[in-house]
């Protein structure tokens, strides 16, 4: 008797029209995922440019588009989903914004822009893919957008910085309370990565500071260099690890070249979230 093929896996990548998760879908899908995308309304001849492009691969898309900051929005998009491409396997939640400024001259709508979708909107994604996780009863993977701003805050983006940091502390809670359902939650910590985010943080009074890149790898980062470390943490191979947040690295040139050596390797916990990173 042939045996039971393994259920076609599936992930849902939010911010996904450019950049970042643009590359996470793409490179999602050459693992063999099929891809649920995700970015605003606004966005949708991006998002169906990027599904052409699964579906040029062999690979089933569909395109969601909903505003990860708006409860019903979310729950629609997994439902949605779910409802397509047959289950929910490996949540990105990728979506993000930044804006320039520090304490003393961030306004509060500002502040709390930020906040609605880089904290709302992780919280969003991340309690309503366990949901979904937890009911079809077969473990899956959370994943999370931190930053090198999450793990050491960077004074001419504070708002920023700030939502980062909730996001780690929302990966080590979640990947505490959910792993009992085989459900590891852990984050991706990029520095500067090449996308057009970055030109436009170039084009701020502070952004000069990333002109040219200073880290101990003479670069600056891609998208695919994101995408490969999120195609890992979404595997099998990636089951032990759980509650961490992983770096791609940059540092300024205000950093020594002793500082720049020290930070250029990363620690990557593999305990089955004993503690967490």
């Amino acid at each position: 008797m042939a045996s039971t093929p393994p259920p076609r896996r599936v992930a849902l990548v939010t911010g996904a029209a450019r950049g970042i998760g643009r590359g996470i879908a793409l490179r999602l899908a050459a693992d063999g995922l099929d891809v649920a995308l995700n970015d605003l309304p606004s966005s949708a001849p991006e998002l169906a440019d990027v599904a052409r492009a699964i579906e040029r691969a062999g690979r089933r898309a569909v395109a969601v588009p909903a505003d990860v900051s708006c409860e019903p929005d979310v729950a629609r998009m997994i439902a949605d989903a779910v409802a397509a491409l047959g289950a929910l396997d490996v949540m990105v939640a990728n979506a993000g914004i930044a804006c320039p400024g520090g304490v003393l001259e961030t306004s509060l709508d500002d502040f709390e822009r930020v906040q609605a979708t880089n904290v709302r909107g992780t919280f969003l994604c991340y309690k309503y893919a366990a949901r979904q996780m937890v009911a079809q009863g077969r473990g899956g993977r959370i994943i999370g957008a931190c930053s090198r701003a999450g793990k050491q805050a960077q004074a001419h983006v504070f708002a920023y910085s700030t939502s980062k940091f909730a996001v780690r502390g929302m990966t080590q809670a979640a990947a505490g309370e959910l792993a009992k359902h085989r459900i590891t939650v852990n984050a991706y910590a990029p520095g500067t990565i090449e996308t057009d985010l970055l030109q436009s943080i170039r084009a701020t009074p502070s952004g000069g500071a990333y002109d040219a890149p200073n880290s101990p790898l003479g670069r600056y980062g891609t998208p695919a260099d994101v995408a490969a470390l999120v195609s890992y943490l979404s595997s099998s191979d990636a089951s032990f690890i759980t509650g961490t947040h992983t770096s791609t690295p940059f540092r300024l040139r205000a950093l020594t070249d002793f500082e720049k050596k020290k930070n250029a390797g990363q620690t990557v916990s593999v305990n089955g979230g004993i503690y967490f990173d």
